[in-house]
């Protein structure tokens, strides 16, 4: 992975992060959290990984009907010529490694 690569991503975590903070009029949606975003090899899309407060995934839907003023916004915020398309994944690897300690903790 190159420098400029793992640079943009983290430019693009950050600013959805803001977005959804401060621009974004669903309130319920202030509760999401980036965790991750990986770029594809062309720049031509985001893959966001999010998680969501307890029970709350519904909320996948809100941030798909707001992915394009994510993106308009995310537009006026990046020097680049074309700005990636977003794609939002619920992040699980929290949940995969509590399940795993849970096992090593009852293999004892």
């Amino acid at each position: 992975m190159t420098i400029k690569l793992e640079r943009l991503e983290g430019i693009i975590r950050k600013e959805v992060s803001l977005i959804l903070m401060s621009e974004v009029k669903d309130p319920t949606l202030k509760w999401v959290t980036i965790t991750d975003v990986q770029l594809s090899k062309d720049y031509s899309i985001a893959k966001v990984f999010v998680t969501f407060p307890q029970g709350q995934n519904h909320l996948m839907e809100n941030l798909d009907k707001a992915k394009g003023f994510i993106r308009s916004s995310l537009g006026s915020k990046l020097k680049v010529k074309k700005i990636p398309s977003l794609l939002f994944e619920i992040d699980d690897s929290l949940e995969r490694g509590n399940r795993i300690d849970e096992i090593l903790k009852s293999s004892k």
